[in-house]
């Protein structure tokens, strides 16, 4: 069993990460360091993994500010 949050699931959840899925956590976190997120030079599953890494990161951010 693993869980964090809202988030439960009763096998490794390593194994649900692909190797392009890995690439896109890559790249979502260079981009958003170097401070540039082109969207019109991204394809539509781009913007569309990078909006919800986004969210979850000011989830993140939000929930280590309230101390949880």
């Amino acid at each position: 069993m693993w869980a964090r949050k809202t988030v439960a699931t009763e096998s490794c959840p390593k194994s649900y990460i692909t190797a392009e899925s890995e690439v896109m956590v890559e790249d979502f976190l260079v981009r958003r360091r170097l401070g540039g997120m082109n969207f019109g030079e991204l394809s539509a599953r781009q913007v569309e993994g990078f909006l919800i890494l986004e969210q979850a990161w000011a989830a993140e951010d939000l929930a280590g500010r309230r101390g949880m």
